[in-house]
């Protein structure tokens, strides 16, 4: 009898504190995706704040009759690509690695079509010297710093969660749990190569 009441004490203590490792191990991961989450969070912030710049350059640039509008149009039309992308899509993104490339490549394309009209515009030196458009370029290159910096921050955070999600136990429990790996931000393809400027 004493032998019987013996295991099932012995089973129990197991069951409970096998209980409490798998409660700590979903806290565990629950905390770090919530790391992630934040990040994620700070990152659509500086690039809202990029598209939200976006318009105020783009019309002081107008002013400037012999512009490229081409140029113009192509930064508009960027612009749009990203809040059609973003909008209101953050739980989608963040679990669905082709979502994030998508928002990823919106991003892009805003980055780029906005470094064209930056070469561009050292063609025009009276544009430069206008007070407004050189407050929205300082605006806006530290808006690019910035994202810099929360893209690096949520990769940072990714990679933790990700470590998490991947490492034994809690891999054999995390996709049962809902818990799937986080995407990350790379390089835009070509970045490797210095661009070519020609005055």
């Amino acid at each position: 009898m004493k032998g019987k009441t013996g295991c099932l004490i012995a089973v129990v203590v197991a069951l409970v504190i096998a209980g409490f490792y798998l409660v700590g191990l979903y806290n565990g991961l629950v905390g770090a995706e919530q790391q992630v989450e934040q990040s994620w969070a700070q990152v659509e912030n500086a690039y809202q704040r990029r598209a939200d710049l976006v318009p105020n350059l783009v019309a002081t640039v107008k002013g400037s009759a012999a512009f490229e509008r081409e140029t113009l149009q192509q930064v508009v039309e960027a612009r749009s690509r990203v809040g059609q992308v973003s909008a209101g899509a953050t739980a989608e993104i963040l679990d669905d690695p082709q979502r994030f490339a998508q928002f990823q490549a919106a991003q892009d394309q805003l980055s780029s079509a906005l470094s064209r009209l930056l070469v561009v515009v050292e063609r025009y030196p009276e544009l430069r010297s206008v007070a407004n458009f050189s407050n929205l370029m300082a605006q806006l290159e530290g808006t690019e710093n910035r994202i810099a910096v929360e893209r690096r921050r949520y990769n940072e955070a990714a990679q933790a969660y990700n470590t998490r999600v991947l490492r034994l136990p809690a891999r054999l429990f995390a996709g049962i749990l809902g818990f799937e790996k986080k995407a990350y931000f790379t390089a835009v393809p070509g970045a490797e190569t210095a661009p070519r400027v020609n005055f």
